[in-house]
């Protein structure tokens, strides 16, 4: 059938597109009024588009239909909306009750109270988000601190002994090695009466 109308024909309403209407998007020809998101029908362009097939989606709208679900996948302010995408065509499963499982777990941290463990430094419970690991304990990050000096301590200055953590300056001066030669800094072998 010849095209009368001139043009090219949008991808998606069918009617002829001019080229002073034009939009190009993967060898398709758009009407600017028709290149549009297909779920939330926000205005596209070159940086906002997705493409899916024959559809044409915003980013935001590609990602929550096609991409990777789960935590950590979320997009900007919205990572924390309750939205699952069902006007999307997304089905959602309800999420499962919570069932008590009967696990006879011995381990020293299913033993103490709600699971976690205690700070041998405040003997408080230390939950998952303020927990430090050091000399084989967990640590609240307020409380991993060297017991001599004060000084906050991470995982590269620590040193333990006893159960107790140190910075590797006041352990060295304590328990280091003595005697000639075995000072800090510019005097160390220097010779005092």
């Amino acid at each position: 059938m010849p095209n009368w109308g001139g043009g090219k024909k949008c991808s998606v309403c069918q009617k002829s597109v001019y080229f002073a209407e034009e939009v190009q998007c993967e060898g398709g020809s758009f009407h600017k009024s028709c290149f549009l998101c297909m779920a939330c029908k926000k205005n596209l362009d070159s940086t906002t588009v997705a493409i899916h097939g024959e559809e044409i989606y915003c980013k935001s709208c590609y990602g929550k239909k096609y991409g990777p679900k789960g935590y950590g996948f979320g997009q900007g302010a919205g990572t924390l909306s309750m939205d699952r995408g069902e006007h999307l065509g997304i089905r959602s499963d309800e999420p499962s009750r919570h069932q008590p499982t009967n696990n006879p777990n011995a381990s020293k941290f299913a033993q103490n109270v709600g699971g976690a463990d205690i700070c041998p430094r405040c003997s408080k419970s230390v939950y998952a988000a303020e927990k430090v690991i050091g000399a084989g304990n967990s640590w609240h990050k307020s409380c991993f601190r060297c017991s001599k000096c004060g000084k906050g301590l991470e995982s590269t200055t620590v040193a333990d002994r006893d159960g107790d953590i140190f910075c590797k300056a006041c352990y060295a001066k304590n328990f280091g090695p003595k005697g000639f030669g075995f000072g800090q800094g510019a005097g160390a072998l220097a010779h005092t009466e």
